[in-house]
């Protein structure tokens, strides 16, 4: 009986449905991961702004290994977030490129060179970036929340949530747990400082040229109420992505992965198990 609840233990099926969690030295920092599945092809979910894998992505960690099971997925917390800590975060002008990068040198220190990604809103940027600079190392890319620039009346709405004060406690809480009740505050005036910066010094631009250089398949989900981000995002990306797939999701605003997490799952999990 126990050889046999070994054997069980042992199976492929129940290895897909764990999760691990480490942290990965890459160019002299400290990275925080989380692995499911144990599929040959990768799946790297990269979170919003100040997310982590835990906060942004539970139900992807919990199902998509189901759903992929060709797939090892790989969520992280970028440097300077969530667990990834030290380094302190920094921002400037750059913080999207040097997340990217830091994410290619991830997989590459995983020796999983080649990947899919899942973005959401600021790691959606960050996976447009990848897939546009590094073309040879994106198998596919699904985003969701995110625009290639920053328009004014954006910057408006940044503005005026700067102050988390102003939010409601179950809005604030997630983000507490994981920094503390100042360094969140501290952090998220910093990132909405950064991210207005670009539309002072760079006429709102986080990723236009890297949108135009991109090549693998691609699904832009698209939450229809989303408050994060302006309309004009979708028809902009899909005019230069005409041969992407599309979703839309009447009611969804941004976080339509984790609102509408099982229809999202399929949705992505049947993109992803394409082969081209």
């Amino acid at each position: 009986m126990l050889a046999n609840l070994g054997r069980r233990l042992r199976s492929p099926l129940i290895g897909r449905l764990m999760h691990t969690e480490r942290k990965v030295r890459v160019n002299g920092s400290e990275l925080n991961i989380v692995e499911a599945g144990s599929g040959e092809r990768s799946l790297l979910l990269m979170p919003g702004a100040l997310g982590s894998a835990w906060t942004d992505f539970k139900p992807q960690i919990e199902q998509l290994p189901k759903l992929l099971p060709e797939y090892t997925i790989i969520a992280w917390d970028p440097p300077g977030y969530g667990k990834s800590v030290p380094p302190q975060r920094k921002f400037g002008l750059e913080f999207f490129r040097e997340d990217a990068q830091a994410a290619v040198d991830l997989m590459s220190a995983l020796k999983r060179p080649k990947f899919s990604i899942l973005g959401w809103s600021d790691g959606g940027i960050t996976a447009l970036i990848v897939a546009g600079r590094h073309a040879e190392v994106v198998d596919r890319l699904a985003i969701w929340g995110a625009g290639a620039y920053l328009n004014a009346d954006e910057v408006k709405a940044l503005r005026n949530i700067q102050d988390v004060a102003k939010w409601s406690p179950r809005m604030r809480e997630p983000m507490e747990k994981v920094y503390g009740v100042e360094r969140f505050a501290q952090l998220w005036v910093e990132w909405v400082d950064a991210a207005c910066a670009f539309y002072d010094k760079r006429d709102g631009d986080f990723c236009r040229k890297e949108v135009e250089q991109l090549k693998a398949p691609t699904f832009i989900l698209h939450g229809k109420k989303d408050p994060m981000i302006a309309a004009e995002h979708i028809p902009w990306l899909r005019e230069r992505l005409p041969q992407a797939k599309y979703h839309e999701f009447p009611e969804g605003k941004h976080n339509i992965h984790l609102r509408y997490a099982e229809d999202f799952n399929k949705l992505v999990a049947d993109f992803f198990n394409q082969k081209d």
